[in-house]
């Protein structure tokens, strides 16, 4: 059983698509299954697997698609007593944990911009796990001899190809373009989008100058107001190397949530004059 769940978590990463894996670690008395039992739980509902079924499993299952939104992973002890088996219906003996552990696939970095800041960031990106995409109008700054180990390298016109691209909703979009024109083309094509996170560089100016357009053309402000901009943990970056690393903490940070978990103001650059 347990190699299904194994090739299941496999085809998952592959997929891109977040899981949980739910495994008993420690089992005593009358219990539906042996430790080290396995099941998958996917968000929509599905699993592969099963550690028992019965009164744990529904249990854990529900904990698991909670830790899937939560990123966040625990340990959960089950002792069925009189109160437990009323409340569920079910009745069971004996004592069992479970590890509910968040499964994410590297997360897919989409650098909208092949300058020297993208480069930079490109290249610590997939050093700390990221699948990096890089999009740049100009084949001299998009190409596979300067970004080898980037998963996708793309030469188009920008709006266009985001006009059909398939982001996931847990992807990152860091846009470094060359000019003003440009990052306004690709805010506007990826501020309507739900992703997991999306960065703009540039001034204070600048980005009020991109905001004032954008919403002129009539973008909802709430869409607006969670953009990172300007981009990056504030540590006093000035060389695009430097820039690449504030930029990279940032995507970090708010990969293992730490922008949530603290006020947003002591962590970030990000500044905006919208009222949602």
């Amino acid at each position: 059983m347990n190699r299904e769940v194994f090739a299941a978590v496999a085809d998952a990463l592959e997929r891109g698509e977040a899981a949980a894996l739910v495994t008993i670690v420690a089992a005593r008395g009358s219990t539906p299954q042996r430790v080290g039992a396995k099941m998958l739980v996917f968000a929509d509902g599905r699993s592969v697997g099963t550690i028992g079924g019965g009164c744990y499993e529904s249990d854990a299952f529900g904990k698991a698609r909670e830790a899937i939104a939560s990123r966040k992973p625990q340990i959960v002890h089950y002792e069925l007593s009189d109160d437990f088996a009323q409340e569920t219906g079910l009745i069971c003996g004996g004592q069992m944990d479970v590890y509910i552990e968040p499964i994410e696939p590297a997360p897919e970095l989409y650098i909208i911009g092949g300058g020297h800041v993208g480069y930079h960031l490109a290249r610590l990106a997939h050093e700390v796990g990221f699948n990096v995409h890089v999009v740049d109008d100009r084949e001299k700054f998009a190409n596979r001899e300067r970004f080898p180990h980037a998963a996708e390298v793309v030469a188009a016109n920008i709006p266009e190809w985001l006009a059909s691209a398939p982001l996931p909703s847990h992807a990152y979009a860091v846009v470094v373009t060359r000019g003003h024109t440009n990052d306004l083309d690709a805010l506007r094509a990826l501020a309507p989008r739900d992703l997991r996170y999306l960065g703009l560089i540039g001034s204070r100016a600048k980005v009020a100058r991109i905001y004032d357009a954008l919403t002129a053309e009539g973008m909802a402000a709430d869409r607006l107001t969670r953009v990172h901009a300007p981009i990056g943990l504030d540590i006093g970056a000035v060389t695009p190397q430097e820039i690449a690393v504030s930029i990279l903490a940032e995507l970090v940070a708010v990969k293992h949530g730490k922008i949530r978990s603290r006020d947003a103001a002591e962590l970030t650059m990000q500044w905006n004059n919208l009222k949602a």
